[in-house]
């Protein structure tokens, strides 16, 4: 083959070469904490620094409904507030919509509602929940993955939870009253930051997970996640997805007309409308 021809074919394949998906490196491996003790006040003193914050960035959400066999795809802007240590409101701009897809939070209740395609809304009270990882995108997940208490709320005291070693990571596993695991956090055991969360059901399987990775520095003491990505399980191989990158995040200042508009739930029309009790979703007549 002549000399000219070869060196463009070389040329392309060292391109073609590079543009393959990129191998992530292995994370460091350091010493872990002793107990669970140390590892749950490592984790609190990290949610103690969060600041009020305002985000920007984009989200992708995949998710099936009892009629389609494939999944519904959305990719759209997102704003995120929060306002430590409970109020949170994210909103999405959904097929021109800008308020498409909003979650939120208050001290005493939470919210969820994505429309037109589904025109859905869920609302319910933290008193009547502990855990609400039936929602697509649940408030409480969003809030322990952006780092605020992801061992507290519903940690019922430091005896519930024990501490293992896995390679770079710290595992604290938290069990509920009848010895049932119901919560696995994984910690990089270098930087302390949380990496993984596994939320398990009653049987004692992973129902919901929540991987979080790059994380950017906001204030000193603390940093929150740019890429977040939660995924329901369901067993049958139609699990739903959410997957936030974060482009842009900054302490935040609000204001008094914005904490009134922001945190408190509006909902508007829509064709189900849900009350969330004990973590179930029981639709209201309209």
């Amino acid at each position: 083959m002549p000399r000219k021809v070869v060196i463009p074919i070389v040329t392309v394949m060292l391109i073609l070469a590079g543009c393959g998906p990129a191998r992530r490196k292995p994370l460091q491996v350091c010493p872990g904490k002793d107990s669970a003790a140390e590892a749950l006040s490592a984790l609190r003193l990290h949610s103690q620094n969060v600041t009020p914050l305002r985000a920007t960035g984009r989200c992708r959400l995949e998710y099936y409904t009892e009629e389609k066999r494939k999944p519904h795809k959305e990719a759209f802007p997102v704003w995120l507030w929060v306002n430590p240590p409970a109020e949170i409101c994210l909103h999405g701009d959904v097929a021109f919509d800008p308020r498409g897809l909003v979650l939120g939070s208050n001290n005493d209740e939470f919210w969820l509602s994505i429309r037109p395609k589904i025109s859905s809304y869920w609302r319910g009270r933290w008193s009547r929940n502990n855990n609400v990882q039936q929602l697509i995108l649940s408030p409480r997940v969003v809030l322990e993955a952006i780092g605020i208490a992801a061992a507290d709320g519903d940690a019922g005291g430091q005896g519930d939870w024990s501490l293992s070693n896995e390679g770079p990571f710290d595992v604290l596993t938290r069990r509920s009253g009848t010895g049932l695991t119901v919560k696995r956090i994984y910690i990089h055991n270098c930087d302390y930051l949380v990496r993984k969360i596994e939320y398990l059901n009653e049987f004692g399987q992973v129902e919901v997970v929540a991987e979080l990775d790059k994380y950017k520095e906001v204030v000193e003491g603390f940093s929150t996640p740019t890429s977040i990505k939660v995924v329901k399980r369901t067993g049958s191989g139609r699990d739903d997805s959410v997957r936030i990158t974060l482009k842009s995040v900054k302490p935040y200042e609000f204001t008094k007309k914005q904490l009134e508009f922001l945190f408190k739930p509006r909902p508007g029309r829509f064709k189900h409308v849900y009350e969330v009790v004990r973590g179930r979703s029981v639709e209201q007549p309209q």
